[in-house]
């Protein structure tokens, strides 16, 4: 099929590469069409296999125990797969664990990879399945041990050799070189055409399906490399996998820089809504602590929604939570930490000595044991990590971003942590000062806005 090239399958305690680990790896190689050499080893996974695993490969815990690990293993399995090209069915999965089994032992691997399922795409596009149960069918091959890793190269043996029969062997080969061309593991859906004019610049870009809605919208300073990683072939989620296979078309907008595309990221995923997209979906219950002005008043703390907070009083806050449940549990630890009376602080009710005090967990000021004025103070101190930022300038601030090899420029504009977007000369922004906008509080923005004001070399314009 190609000059040299190796049959590999895995079995794993799971599907994600990230958390789950090998537990056998079985590999033939060719050079030419003969087979030069066989391997196959059970692993170590140096966690347990779930009694699911275990039914379903009918490898056991027990006969894990004494295998090597995978860094015992790992340089003889380089030697298989020097100057091979790696095949399996559904390569994604096997290069993947792969790919982070040496990356646990400091290894990059990089290797180029064959997808026997594309290959059965391609060379039997009239069949709808092409999983290796339907290609065993198909071709009546017979496996004595399915989900073995042994057992399944030897099936994509046969599928090899039963294709090569009905097809002819200049056939397999040339579907073979086909994909490598493609080695980037672009699905079958994706315009080569459309990949080869993406800009390695900084920017936003956008995943669509079969409707007008993007499915997901991602930022990267350079968006060619980050598009193709969606495409590599080493999934390290579920998701990864799901949108590499749903997406039919894809749009770009390059920007001045990192900043920018964090920023329109953040904006365009709001508008859109995209399924894949979650961490920075509006979140619309977002809540915070307000401490007391005076220690007489009680509860000493109040939970307020930030939307009902001006921005300018942001630094009397403490804390951002996405519930009142949420809240509730980190007040919680406070108390407990910190030896503080819940019954002050609004979380239980009652008179006299709390609960917590008769634990040990209170100071007793609930009791009389303790002054209320020195309660208040240690509560202000316990709080104090939690508080957010008050704004650290007059006014209005621009923060100004340039790029040398699109010739991006753009100045964002900023007031008491809000965001009131972006422009990219003078003119645009004299309008935007005199424009009254909205003053909505969003906590991706605050952070990504605090992370920047604290780089080295950020560039700030106060605006009058």
């Amino acid at each position: 099929m190609l000059a040299s090239y190796v049959l590999l399958d895995l079995e794993t305690t799971g599907a994600t590469p990230l958390k789950d680990r090998i537990t056998e790896i079985a590999l033939i190689k060719y050079e030419g069409n003969q087979e030069v050499s066989r391997w196959q080893t059970l692993i170590n996974p140096e966690v347990p296999i779930s009694g699911f695993i275990q039914q379903l490969t009918g490898i056991n815990n027990e006969m894990v125990a004494n295998a090597p690990t995978f860094k015992q293993i790992a340089g003889e399995l380089l030697d298989y797969l020097k100057d091979a090209v790696l095949c399996a069915h559904n390569v994604r999965f096997d290069h993947g664990f792969l790919k982070n089994e040496f990356k646990r032992i400091g290894i990059d691997l990089r290797q180029k990879v064959l997808c026997t399922v594309k290959l059965s795409r391609k060379l039997y596009p009239q069949h709808r399945s092409h999983g290796l149960d339907a290609i065993i069918a198909r071709h009546g091959l017979v496996c004595e041990s399915r989900h073995r890793a042994m057992g399944d190269v030897e099936m994509m043996v046969g599928f090899l050799r039963a294709a090569s029969e009905e097809l002819g062997s200049i056939a397999v080969r040339h579907a073979a070189e086909a994909l490598l061309k493609g080695s980037k593991s672009l699905p079958s859906h994706i315009d080569a055409q459309l990949i080869d004019s993406l800009p390695e610049t900084p920017g936003v870009y956008l995943f669509y399906g079969d409707t007008s809605l993007p499915l997901y919208i991602g930022k990267s300073i350079n968006i060619r490399e980050r598009v193709l990683s969606h495409f590599s072939s080493d999934h390290a989620s579920t998701k990864e996998m799901r949108i590499s296979q749903e997406i039919k078309h894809i749009e770009w907008i390059e920007t001045a820089g990192e900043f920018s595309a964090l920023l329109l990221e953040s904006k365009l995923v709001k508008e859109h809504q995209p399924i894949y997209n979650r961490q920075l979906r509006h979140e619309r219950q977002l809540c915070s602590w307000r401490v007391a002005e005076h220690h007489t008043q009680l509860p000493l703390v109040s939970l307020v929604q930030l939307d009902e907070i001006e921005p300018v009083n942001l630094g009397q806050l403490f804390g951002t939570f996405k519930s009142k449940r949420q809240a509730i549990e980190v007040l919680r630890k406070i108390a407990e930490t910190h030896q503080l009376c819940p019954r002050l602080l609004g979380l239980e009710s009652g008179k006299g000595a709390c609960f917590a005090h008769q634990l040990k967990r209170c100071k007793g000021v609930c009791a009389g044991k303790e002054a209320s004025e020195l309660h208040f103070l240690r509560l202000q101190q316990a709080m104090i990590t939690h508080q957010l930022k008050t704004w650290p300038f007059k006014g209005k601030i621009g923060i100004h971003e340039t790029h040398s090899f699109n010739d991006k420029s753009a100045l964002h504009l900023f007031e008491h942590w809000i965001y009131l977007g972006s422009v990219e000369d003078a003119s645009a922004l004299n309008q935007m000062t005199n424009t009254k906008s909205e003053m909505i509080f969003e906590l991706d923005t605050y952070k990504l806005l605090l992370k920047e004001l604290n780089k080295p070399k950020v560039k700030i314009i106060e605006v009058a």
